[in-house]
């Protein structure tokens, strides 16, 4: 049987203020808060609630048969906890009804993976967490920001207990493959990779309503009639998008949200039925997919190029995290707070040459200017902590120990529990 795997990332980053030359090391505010709620409000009025109203309509009326997954960022978790606690109940309430997955990912929406070890397991941690105290489900599957992946990173995710990892079916890797199926990693035989059908995906955001388009207009008739005429072994569509496509690229009155609400009636006609990531990758792998450079999501090349492509978002970069360690011992609050915020993705494609989309600065070295005196008041306050004049054997050693504080600390609590529970029993 045929089967749609439909997964929607919610992202919005908080919007950063034009930040000057001269407040570094006076002014520790890097936000514009009346812009970052503008944004959320347009995207929760416009896009979020309504479609998410859809959702569990079609949940309810298809007797569960509907089934979806959601990545949804830190950054905009908390935007959403701030500014629009009624979507988070609406997701709640999604997740009660046990047709939903929430994806594992970076919490910051970050590119810690190709940074920092261990900042990129932190982060998955603390979005897992975070979902967890949210919607009461632990994530199962997971997704890297921007569906960044390669073998290697595979790694990194698999020993954190995600072996269920969600992919671009970007040409170079797939070669004459299909999209379609469950694939497995080349050496870590746990690991199930599904990919995305990159073509019929962006169907919706980008085609559904450009009347230049050859298949205009689209359908649910037509789109699922397109996954009916596919060959018979090819059983699972993997349709990955934007939840914003909803509302906001393609407005309400181009019918997209009535494209929504109709396409499991017409999916179910053709005897083609819905399912979560982690149920699909239950399927046994037809081959192996190997990657051995990082990929993405975005733009034809599939690369990492709208992020690191160019010599203004390395220098950010490699400023940013060469303070990871330092900053993962501090404790201040707010310190660690802007270190996970100031780490999404979005502020690095801003500097962007070739694809700086949703930028509102007049140019990639507007951005950079910007991004680099918030960084650099970020730095002052990091080695306010823990200066760079500690080198960095002795901050390793200070890790260590820390780290191995930490671990004791968490052992004697598990044995007090038990001596607790033990005595509550007797």
């Amino acid at each position: 049987m045929k089967k749609i795997n439909f997964y929607f990332q919610v992202h919005s980053p908080y919007v950063l203020r034009r930040y000057r030359f001269f407040e570094i090391g006076n002014d520790h505010y890097y936000y514009d808060d009346f812009a970052s709620e503008n944004t959320i409000r347009e995207l929760v009025d416009k896009s979020y609630l309504p479609a998410n109203a859809i959702i569990a309509d079609l949940i309810k009326n298809t007797n569960g048969k509907f089934r979806c997954g959601f990545s949804i960022s830190g950054p905009t978790l908390e935007q959403l906890e701030q500014y629009a606690p009624e979507v988070i109940d609406s997701f709640r309430a999604l997740a009660d009804t046990g047709c939903v997955e929430f994806l594992a990912e970076p919490y910051a929406h970050s590119l810690s993976a190709m940074f920092n070890d261990k900042e990129f397991e932190l982060q998955v941690k603390k979005h897992s967490a975070k979902i967890v105290e949210l919607f009461g489900k632990k994530p199962t599957a997971f997704r890297n920001a921007e569906l960044i992946y390669s073998d290697e990173m595979a790694e990194k995710i698999s020993k954190l207990g995600y072996n269920t990892i969600l992919i671009e079916g970007a040409k170079h890797i797939l070669g004459w493959k299909s999209p379609n199926y469950v694939y497995g990693h080349p050496y870590l035989p746990k690991v199930r990779l599904l990919t995305r059908n990159f073509t019929m995906s962006n169907h919706i955001p980008f085609q559904f309503s450009d009347t230049s388009w050859s298949e205009y207009p689209l359908t649910a008739d037509k789109f699922t009639q397109w996954i009916a005429d596919a060959p018979a072994e090819e059983e699972l569509f993997n349709i990955w998008l934007g939840y914003e496509a909803f509302g906001i690229i393609q407005k309400d009155y181009t019918g997209i949200f009535e494209f929504l609400k109709a396409l499991p009636e017409q999916a179910f006609k053709r005897g083609i039925g819905f399912t979560t990531p982690s149920e699909a990758a239950k399927t046994t792998p037809i081959d192996t997919l190997t990657s051995p450079y990082p990929l993405s999501w975005s733009g034809e090349e599939k690369d990492l190029s709208p992020w690191m492509g160019n010599q203004l978002q390395e220098e950010a970069l490699n400023k940013l995290y060469s303070v990871a360690e330092r900053v993962n011992l501090c404790k201040e609050k707010a310190l660690k707070r802007d270190w996970l915020t100031i780490q999404c993705t979005d502020y690095m494609r801003y500097m962007s040459f070739k694809n700086a989309w949703g930028s509102t600065f007049d140019s990639p070295y507007d951005a950079f200017t910007n991004y680099m005196n918030i960084l650099a008041d970020f730095l002052l306050r990091v080695d306010a902590e823990y200066p760079t004049s500690i080198e960095n054997e002795e901050l390793n050693e200070l890790l260590k120990t820390i780290n191995d504080q930490e671990k004791t600390i968490s052992e004697q609590e598990e044995i007090i529990k038990k001596l607790r529970k033990r005595k509550t029993n007797i």
